[in-house]
């Protein structure tokens, strides 16, 4: 079935996990894409999405860096096309008690899940405003709503794009652009390698498809929804769960998720 001229979208971190699996759905329904990543698997995205008949422009770029949102920018603004939706999905975890590991890794973890966000969305929005119409869709997480030991930048990070994501939502009322904040739980996803947390009760537990994940996260971006709590039904109860129980309950509940078998204090 030919879906038709949706426009163009944005995704980045869409090597692999959520951030493909984005692309995909958007693909799918329609939309050309300009998809970024840090690694070399950016560079195959265009032959796995083949299929859908879209065409795809892949960025190889550092989004933790202002030369490397402006890079995406730039190849952006090349297509001579507006964007219509942005994924902003790029992010890193790191696990472990914040003392023993290397600070260096929480700032960059800030720089790539906080400032390259905020800083690709400035790049953005202004045009969207100026049209009148988009779609921005952040990756935040259930983490957003909990206290996170043993993860304590990365939980911190969701719970800034969350915030970010419903605060803009207001300011861009009647604007035609509309923000939606996607909030999964655990995906299966490389995110639990690259942090080191694949010994813990959480990086051993059962985890969310990516692709469910997706679907569930493009539906509401394109409804014009505030946020979703994406992938299975346990994921909506710690949401819950965190609305009503004390922080420092829901922070317990969490380490004992992911304080690591060995190695931490």
């Amino acid at each position: 079935m030919d879906l038709g001229e949706q426009g163009l979208a944005v995704v980045t971190g869409a090597s692999s996990g959520i951030g493909l699996a984005l692309a995909r759905e958007l693909a799918t329904r329609g939309f050309d894409l300009v998809v970024a990543a840090e690694d070399r698997l950016i560079d195959e995205v265009p032959d796995q999405l083949s299929e859908t008949g879209r065409s795809v422009v892949a960025v190889q770029t550092d989004l933790a860096t202002f030369d490397g949102v402006e890079t995406l920018t730039e190849a952006i603004r090349t297509t001579g096309r507006p964007v219509e939706a942005a994924a902003v999905n790029a992010g890193v975890a790191v696990g472990g008690a914040f003392v023993d590991g290397r600070v260096e890794d929480h700032l960059r973890l800030i720089s790539l899940n906080v400032t390259g966000a905020v800083l690709l969305t400035g790049r953005l929005l202004p045009d969207m405003v100026a049209r009148g119409r988009g779609r921005l869709l952040f990756t935040s997480s259930i983490a957003a709503t909990m206290p996170g030991p043993f993860a304590s930048t990365y939980s911190a990070s969701k719970a800034f794009m969350y915030s970010f994501a419903e605060a803009i939502r207001v300011e861009l009322a009647n604007t035609g652009v509309t923000v939606t904040a996607l909030m999964p739980g655990a995906t299966e996803t490389r995110i639990f390698e690259r942090a080191g947390i694949e010994d813990t009760r959480l990086g051993r537990a059962k985890k969310d498809d990516p692709a469910s994940v997706a679907r569930d996260g493009v539906e509401a971006m394109l409804a014009g929804k505030d946020h979703v709590v994406a992938g299975s039904f346990r994921n909506k109860a710690q949401v819950a769960a965190a609305k009503v129980l004390p922080d420092v309950v829901t922070a317990r509940a969490h380490a004992a998720m992911t304080k690591p078998r060995s190695g931490s204090r």
